[in-house]
C-alpha cells in the first residue's frame, strides 16, 4: 500500500526507473555525446550520437535529464531538436524541466527555442499525431500505427496492417490508456518487431491510401479505413499534408555517384545480414533443395579442386538466387529496398541506407552487379538461407575436403 501510495505522489508524467541495461546503455550515449563536446561538431552530427526511443517516453525522459547535467550551450539546441515536438507528458514535462536548470546555471539559449504551444478548443492541436512504420515484413507486408486525439478519429491508436500486393490485411482504430498502449507495443517486440521508424504524417497516410487503391471488395481492414478517410483527410490534410506531399524518395534520399555503386554493392553482402532483413529470407522450405544441390557438390565423388567447386557452387548460388527472386518480382524487391533505404535514412544509418538504395538500383540495372548478373544483395540473403538451413540440420561427421561453409560476414558463404 505505502509503495502505492509513492507511486501516485510521484505523478503520471514521472518516468519510471531504468533497468541496469538500460542505465548502461544511457551513460553510453552521453558519454559520446561529451566526446563530441570538444570538438566543433555540426549539430546533426551531435544528434546522431544518441537514440531516442518514440516507444518508450520513460527512456527519453532519463535521456533528457542525463543529457541537462552537462552545462554546454549546445546541449538546449540539441534537446530542442529532439524532443521540441513532443507532446505526451512526460517528455514535455522532463524537457522543460531540464532546460529551466540549464538557464538557472547560465547556460545560454534562444527565447524561442521550443515552438510555441497554441490551443485551439474544439480542434486537435496541429503537432499531436505521431506516426510509426515497421520494417516490412514478409511479401512486402507492414503495419501502419496513428497516435492521435481521440477528437480526430474517434479513437487514439489506429493500428493498420497493410501489403503492397494485396492492400489492407488489417485495420483497427482503438481507445487505449498509456499501460494498454504499452501492452501492444510489447507484443509487436515479441512477435520480432522492435524496430519501427517515424516518417513524416503525409507519407504514412500515402501509405494506407495505397493500401485502398490496391484492396479487393472483400479485403479486410478496407471497410473500417474507409471509414475513417473523411476524417483523415480533414485534419490530417489540413495540418500535416495530403499524401501527394509526402516525401518523394528518389528526391529525398542522397543521390549515389557511379564511381561509389562497386563499394556499397560490396557492402549489401553485409546489409543482408540485417535482423532488418530477416523476413526477406527465403523459408526452409524453400530453400532446401538449393541446400541439397549445394550438398552434392560437396559429396561429388569426382575430385575436384577448390576452385572448380565454387565455379559450380556459384552456378546453383545464381539459379537459386533467380528461382527465388524471379525476375518478374524483382521490381517488388527493389521497391521494398528503396523503402527500407529511406527507413535507415531516418534512423541516421546512412552508409546502410546508401547500400539498399544501391541494391534498388542494381535490381533495375542487373549490369551494375558484380555477381554475373545477379544481384549482390539477393544473393546474399540466399547464401544466409543456406548456411541457417545447414546449421538447422542433424549434426553429421565433417568431410575430410576443403570445408565449404564460410562463416557470416565473409564475402561469400561458401569459400574459394
Amino acid at each position: 500500500m505505502e509503495r502505492q501510495k509513492r507511486a501516485k505522489a510521484r505523478g503520471a508524467a514521472e518516468p519510471a526507473p531504468l533497468s541496469p541495461e538500460a542505465r548502461a546503455r544511457l551513460e553510453s550515449q552521453v558519454a559520446r555525446v561529451v566526446g563530441f563536446l570538444s570538438t566543433e561538431v555540426e549539430p546533426a552530427a551531435l544528434e546522431a550520437q544518441v537514440s531516442p526511443d518514440p516507444q518508450d517516453p520513460d527512456w527519453d525522459a532519463h535521456l533528457i535529464a542525463a543529457l541537462g547535467v552537462l552545462s554546454h550551450a549546445a546541449i538546449p539546441p540539441l534537446l530542442a531538436a529532439l524532443f521540441g515536438q513532443a507532446r505526451d507528458k512526460i517528455r514535455r514535462k522532463a524537457l522543460k524541466k531540464t532546460l529551466h536548470r540549464l538557464k538557472t546555471r547560465g547556460v545560454a539559449m534562444a527565447s524561442d527555442l521550443l515552438p510555441r504551444e497554441e490551443v485551439s478548443f474544439g480542434a486537435p492541436r496541429p503537432g499531436a499525431a505521431t506516426v510509426f512504420v515497421s520494417p516490412i515484413f514478409g511479401i512486402g507486408e507492414s503495419y501502419v500505427i496513428l497516435e492521435a486525439p481521440p477528437e480526430i478519429l474517434g479513437g487514439n491508436f489506429l493500428v493498420a496492417r497493410v501489403s503492397d500486393q494485396e492492400g489492407f490485411k488489417e485495420c483497427v482504430l482503438l481507445s487505449l490508456k498509456r499501460k494498454q498502449q504499452a501492452e501492444v507495443w510489447g507484443r509487436f517486440r515479441e512477435q520480432g518487431l522492435d524496430q519501427w521508424f517515424s516518417p513524416p504524417p503525409a507519407y504514412a497516410v500515402r501509405l494506407l491510401e495505397e493500401a485502398y487503391t490496391r484492396h479487393s471488395g472483400s479485403a479486410p481492414g478496407a471497410a473500417q479505413y474507409r471509414a475513417l478517410r473523411e476524417k483523415i483527410f480533414r485534419h490530417w490534410g489540413r495540418h500535416w499534408g495530403r499524401p501527394e506531399a509526402a516525401p518523394d524518395l528518389d528526391q529525398e534520399l542522397p543521390a549515389l555517384s557511379p564511381g561509389e555503386l562497386p563499394r556499397l554493392l560490396e557492402h549489401c553482402r553485409q546489409l543482408a545480414l540485417d535482423p532488418l532483413f530477416l523476413s526477406f529470407l527465403p523459408g526452409p522450405e524453400e530453400i532446401a533443395p538449393w541446400l541439397a544441390k549445394l550438398q552434392e557438390v560437396e559429396d561429388s565423388p569426382l575430385v575436384l579442386s577448390d576452385q572448380q567447386k565454387q565455379v559450380r557452387i556459384d552456378g546453383v548460388l545464381d539459379e537459386a538466387t533467380r528461382a527465388l527472386y524471379p525476375l518478374e518480382t524483382r521490381a517488388d524487391w527493389g521497391r521494398r529496398l528503396l523503402t527500407t533505404a529511406y527507413y535507415l535514412h531516418l534512423s541516421g544509418r546512412e552508409e546502410d541506407s546508401r547500400a539498399a538504395r544501391a541494391a534498388a538500383t542494381a535490381l533495375g540495372a542487373p549490369e551494375l552487379s558484380p555477381l554475373a548478373g545477379e544481384n549482390a544483395f539477393l544473393k546474399s540473403l540466399v547464401q544466409s538461407a543456406v548456411r541457417l538451413a545447414f546449421e538447422m540440420q542433424a549434426p553429421r561427421e565433417p568431410a575430410t575436403g576443403s570445408g565449404l561453409i564460410a562463416s557470416p560476414g565473409e564475402a561469400g558463404l561458401i569459400r574459394r
